[in-house]
């Protein structure tokens, strides 16, 4: 091995071992930033996807500071300039400015008890909060679902006080209606799975490796989420050995926003999935696998529907 390929070696290792240490470092953070990110976005997997945009960030920016920056107000304040920019690109931005908020008095008396918003935050599903402009969105996920103080916010969000107190007031108004508005009593119209999607969750499941395979495009792309990626039928076919080594599970076709996924069953008597993958196809070919093993919390606000089974 030449000098070069020995130094690139020796950067990509470092990459990897500074990578490494960098999540372990925010670990304790990331369900939170997915909580917020989530609700900002109004998915649990387009909110994963600005949790990575938001630590791929911080990982570079950290290289910059010559000190560790308070961590907390730090990373969501990057999560939430993440999430804004998620929100013009896919076009969902809100008419009103995103730092505006009128400078209302802080009149207590006009706010709900912090114990019934907390609840009302909690319960309201996560597409309510697109309903709300963006500055309201924020500040009513830090305060009443991640317990922020009204100063943090201001730092993490970069408003004034009364700012924050004006969005905070006017987006818990806004929750509090959606809520109180009557459900729809039409059920929800019968689905069926495709496919190409029961063939993919039948060979798994049956670990008939080489049938699943032969359903992956040539370039297929692997997102093991946080762990690695990997392209390519050859490289991405070493993937499932993971799951033959692993005893107990069974992939199970769902829908989450509307969207086929497998749902990943962790023992036979689970009620819910541990974690889902989802896949993309080509002429049916599956052209991507995003694997969210670990990254369990990601089914922590995830409202998956299961397929029956057989189906």
């Amino acid at each position: 091995m030449d000098s070069s390929a020995t130094d690139a070696a020796g950067v990509i290792s470092a990459l990897e071992e500074g990578r490494r240490q960098f999540l372990a470092l925010v670990a304790h953070v990331r369900p939170d930033l997915h909580r917020y990110c989530t609700r900002m976005t109004g998915s649990v997997a387009d909110g994963e996807d600005v949790v990575q945009d938001t630590l791929a960030r911080a990982y570079y920016e950290l290289s910059e500071f010559k000190e560790l920056p308070p961590l907390r107000p730090w990373l969501f304040r990057i999560a939430h300039n993440r999430a804004i920019d998620h929100l013009r690109r896919e076009a969902y931005r809100r008419s009103e400015p995103l730092d505006a908020a009128l400078e209302i008095a802080d009149d207590r008396g006009r706010e709900p008890d912090s114990a019934l918003a907390r609840r009302q935050a909690v319960n309201a599903a996560i597409s309510c909060f697109l309903e709300l402009a963006p500055a309201q969105r924020g500040c009513v996920i830090l305060k009443d679902l991640l317990d922020h103080s009204l100063e943090e916010i201001a730092a993490e969000l970069d408003l004034s006080l009364p700012a924050v107190k004006a969005a905070l007031h006017r987006g818990r108004t806004l929750l509090r209606t959606l809520a109180a508005a009557p459900a729809s009593t039409a059920g929800p119209s019968p689905r069926a799975v495709s496919p190409a999607l029961a063939q993919y969750a039948s060979l798994f499941n049956a670990h008939d490796w080489d049938g699943v395979r032969a359903m992956l495009a040539d370039d297929v792309r692997l997102d093991l989420v946080s762990r690695r990626k990997a392209a390519g039928r050859r490289e991405v076919g070493v993937y499932f050995g993971n799951y033959d080594r692993t005893e107990g599970w069974r992939l199970q076709p769902a829908w989450l926003d509307d969207r086929e996924v497998l749902a990943v069953m962790s023992d036979p008597l689970a009620e819910g999935p541990a974690y889902f993958i989802e896949l993309t196809w080509s002429a049916d070919r599956v052209a991507s696998i995003r694997d969210f093993r670990y990254v369990g919390y990601i089914v922590q606000d995830a409202a998956i529907e299961l397929a029956p089974a057989g189906a």
